[in-house]
C-alpha cells in the first residue's frame, strides 16, 4: 500500500458529485412506519462510532498514543497521533482536530418486513450516502502555547427518510359492507447542511453545529370501492409538504486524565460529554389535492374533478433531544456508553399530533487496538482497530397500543490504507472504517416486525493542509 495524496480540487470534486448522489438517490425500501412523524431516523453517527453502537457523547477520535515507526530505524513505539474521523454528533469533539480531514460515509442496508395479519414478507436492499464532511484546524501558535485547540467542520447528512407503499383491503360497514382497496404511498425525508466548530481549553471542550434543515413529505392515498351492481369513482388524496429552517445544536466534553507517562503525556483518560438541541420550528408549505379519477383499460389515470389548496403555510415542531455519556480510553482500549432521550411527544405537524412518543436509547460500545510498544510487530492486523457494541430502547413511533422495541448489535473495524512504514503523526494518511449492524424493530406483540442488516463503509483522508511548516 502507498500513502494517498489528494489536492483540494479533487476533494471538492468528490464532494460535489457525492452531494448530487445524495440528493438524487431514490430508495426502494418499503418501511410502513415511515409514514409517521418525520419518517425513519437515519443513523446519527459516523462509521467509526457505528461499529461501537453509535456512542458519541464522550467520543473524540483522538488517540492519545498510536504505534508508529520511528525514523531511520525498524523499531516501533508509541507516538502522539491526530484525529482519524469527524464526530459530527457532538461538535465539542471538533476541539481535538489538528489536521484537515475529509470524511465520507456510505451504507447498504437489507430489510426484511414480516406482518402477522395478514401473514406476509417483504424484503428490500438500498444504498445511500450517509454523510459528507470536511474538518480543519484553526488553532494559532499563540493558542497552542495556552493549551487551546480550535477546529471547524462543514458537511451534509440525511436526518430521516420516508418511503412506503402499502395496499389495504377491507370491508366498509358504512357503505353497505362493500369492499375497499386503498393504496397508500409516501416519500421524502429531512436533510441537514451544517457548519460546526469546537474549542478545547485544557481539559474542557465546547462546540456548536448550525445550519439549514430542509426536506419534504409527500403522501397520497388512492381508494377504490368494489361493488358488483353500482360503479363508484376512485378517489385520490395527496398532501405535498416542503419545509425548512435554521437549526442549532451544541455539546460539551470534559477530560479526566487517569494516568500520565514520564513525559507528562496522558496514557489513560476518561472523557464525559453531553450534546443536544432545543425544540425547533421548521417553516412549511403544503399543497392539498382531492380528486375523483377513473382508469382506462390500459391502466392510465384520468381526472374527473378536483379540489386544490396550494401554499398553505404552517409550522413543524422538531423536538428537543439530549444525550449524555462517557468514554474510557488508553493506548489499547476504548470503552463507552451513551443514554439518549427524545421529547417526541412535543412533535407537531401543522399543530396536529402524530403517532409518536418520547423515547430513549442505551448504547454501549468498545474498541480494541492490539499493537503494544512492548511487543513491537509489523503485522498489519495489529494496526487494525476492532469495534463492537449494542443498543436498546423503544422506537419513537407508536402506531399501536404497545411500543415497538428497537435493538441491535454492531461490529466494525478501522483499517489503515496508508502503509505502516509511511504512517506518521505529522503526515497524510487514510483510514477505511467499516461497520456491520444487525438490528430489529418490533416483537411478537406488534403486527409488523422489521429486521435490518446494515453495512456501512467510510473513508477518512487526513492531511496537514493550510498549516505552515515550522521547518523547511
Amino acid at each position: 500500500m502507498h500513502s494517498v495524496k489528494l489536492t483540494m480540487a479533487k476533494i471538492l470534486t468528490v464532494l460535489i458529485v457525492a452531494c448530487g448522489l445524495q440528493m438524487s438517490a431514490k430508495a426502494q425500501e418499503n418501511s410502513p412506519y415511515s409514514r409517521y412523524g418525520i419518517g425513519d431516523l437515519t443513523p446519527n453517527h459516523n462509521v467509526s462510532t457505528r461499529g461501537m453502537a453509535g456512542i458519541s457523547a464522550g467520543f473524540a477520535d483522538f488517540i492519545f498514543f498510536d504505534l508508529t515507526r520511528t525514523p531511520k530505524t525498524s523499531n516501533y513505539k508509541l507516538q502522539p497521533t491526530n484525529s482519524n474521523s469527524i464526530n459530527f454528533t457532538n461538535p465539542a469533539s471538533l476541539g481535538t482536530i489538528k489536521n484537515t480531514i475529509f470524511d465520507v460515509g456510505t451504507e447498504v442496508d437489507y430489510r426484511i418486513l414480516k406482518s402477522t395479519n395478514p401473514a406476509k414478507k417483504f424484503t428490500s436492499a438500498n444504498t445511500y450516502v450517509s454523510y459528507l464532511q470536511l474538518a480543519f484546524p484553526l488553532t494559532t501558535p499563540k493558542m497552542e502555547r495556552k493549551d487551546m485547540n480550535w477546529g471547524m467542520s462543514v458537511g451534509l447528512r440525511p436526518v430521516s427518510r420516508i418511503s412506503y407503499k402499502i395496499q389495504e383491503n377491507k370491508r366498509e360497514p358504512n357503505i353497505g359492507g362493500d369492499s375497499t382497496t386503498t393504496l397508500y404511498e409516501g416519500s421524502g425525508g429531512i436533510n441537514q447542511a451544517f457548519l460546526g466548530t469546537g474549542l478545547k481549553i485544557k481539559n474542557f471542550s465546547i462546540g456548536i453545529n448550525a445550519g439549514y434543515m430542509f426536506g419534504s413529505k409527500d403522501i397520497s392515498a388512492i381508494k377504490s370501492i368494489v361493488n358488483d351492481s353500482v360503479y363508484h369513482y376512485t378517489s385520490y388524496h395527496a398532501d405535498k409538504t416542503t419545509f425548512g429552517g435554521l437549526f442549532i445544536n451544541g455539546g460539551i466534553q470534559y477530560d479526566l486524565p487517569l494516568a500520565k507517562d514520564a513525559n507528562n503525556n496522558i496514557t489513560k483518560n476518561l472523557r464525559i460529554g453531553v450534546y443536544g438541541n432545543m425544540q425547533q420550528n421548521l417553516n412549511a408549505s403544503n399543497d392539498l389535492v382531492r380528486e375523483r379519477i377513473i382508469f382506462d383499460q390500459s391502466g392510465n389515470q384520468f381526472r374527473l374533478d378536483s379540489v386544490y389548496e396550494n401554499n398553505v403555510e404552517g409550522k413543524i415542531k422538531y423536538p428537543a433531544m439530549v444525550t449524555v455519556g462517557g468514554v474510557y480510553q488508553d493506548p489499547n482500549w476504548l470503552i463507552g456508553a451513551d443514554f439518549e432521550y427524545g421529547n417526541w411527544a412535543s412533535y407537531r405537524y401543522y399543530g396536529a399530533t402524530d403517532q409518536v412518543q418520547n423515547n430513549w436509547t442505551i448504547r454501549v460500545g468498545t474498541q480494541y487496538f492490539p499493537a503494544k510498544e512492548s511487543k513491537a510487530t509489523r503485522k498489519y492486523v495489529n494496526y487494525v482497530k476492532y469495534r463492537a457494541g449494542f443498543y436498546y430502547g423503544p422506537d419513537y413511533i407508536k402506531a399501536s397500543a404497545s411500543s415497538r422495541p428497537e435493538y441491535g448489535f454492531t461490529i466494525g473495524t478501522g483499517m489503515p490504507l496508508t502503509s505502516i512504514k509511511r504512517q506518521s503523526a505529522y503526515a497524510g494518511y487514510v483510514v477505511l472504517n467499516t461497520a456491520l449492524e444487525f438490528g430489529s424493530r418490533g416483537n411478537k406483540q406488534t403486527n409488523v416486525r422489521e429486521s435490518l442488516v446494515r453495512f456501512s463503509i467510510g473513508v477518512s483522508m487526513n492531511a496537514k493542509w493550510f498549516q505552515k511548516p515550522k521547518y523547511n
